[in-house]
């Protein structure tokens, strides 16, 4: 009898220290998805035509296709889908379409839409899409100027209620979107849901991307 209780306590107390352990655990709040060692944690789409993706001085480069290029991020089922923001630098390299378009969920890998930098004609930036309307016909769009071999620091915040967007310092996107049809543009974009980067007819260089939880308002 003494030596089941001993069993007993030892296992009561080894359960509530595995207990606290957990609690003082702190959740993942930040996950480094392209770091500039290695592409591994991305898969290439080929539209036909696409720009073949490829690492150089630890930079994802993104080569100037027919149409679309890209890649999609494998691990999306580790990151949460809502309540986030993805950062990441990008410059264009040649061409005169977007050079950074950030495909995201929106609480739903169905669910996604894409944040377009440099579109229709080189400075074209909003969500695709809004209502069924593209970034350059509703009113997420707006023209920025972007220049060439110049980095740009782009940050996305994807909340429930809203979508934000800035480049550099300046905000470029602050939308409401509780009520509204927020979705992909149809089309080819579909096949580089639920997450990706890509370019139009456009040769870029991507770095530094990562993906941070936020803690939902009260």
């Amino acid at each position: 009898m003494k030596t089941l209780f001993s069993a007993l306590t030892f296992f009561v107390i080894g359960t509530l220290a595995a207990q606290e352990v957990a609690k003082e655990a702190p959740a993942k709040v930040e996950w480094v998805l392209f770091d500039g060692t290695s592409l591994k944690d991305w898969e290439v789409v080929d539209m036909g035509g696409s720009g073949e993706v490829t690492m150089e001085g630890g930079q994802m480069i993104i080569n100037q296709g027919e149409s679309l290029s890209g890649v999609v991020y494998k691990k999306i089922e580790e990151l949460p889908l809502s309540h986030y923001e993805i950062t990441l630098q990008a410059k264009r390299l040649q061409g005169v379409d977007f050079f950074c378009g950030l495909t995201f969920p929106i609480g739903d890998v169905k669910k996604c839409a894409t944040l377009v930098c440099g579109g229709w004609g080189g400075s074209v930036t909003g969500i695709s899409s809004i209502d069924g309307l593209d970034a350059a016909n509703n009113a997420t769009g707006t023209y920025q100027r972007y220049e060439d071999d110049k980095w740009y620091t782009i940050r996305l915040r994807v909340t429930p209620d809203n979508l934000s967007a800035w480049v550099d310092d300046k905000q470029v996107v602050d939308q409401d979107i509780k009520g509204r049809k927020v979705a992909l543009r149809e089309g080819p974009i579909d096949a580089y849901a639920p997450l990706s980067l890509t370019t139009f007819n456009t040769m870029a260089a991507i770095k530094s991307v990562r993906f941070k939880v936020l803690t939902p308002a009260k």
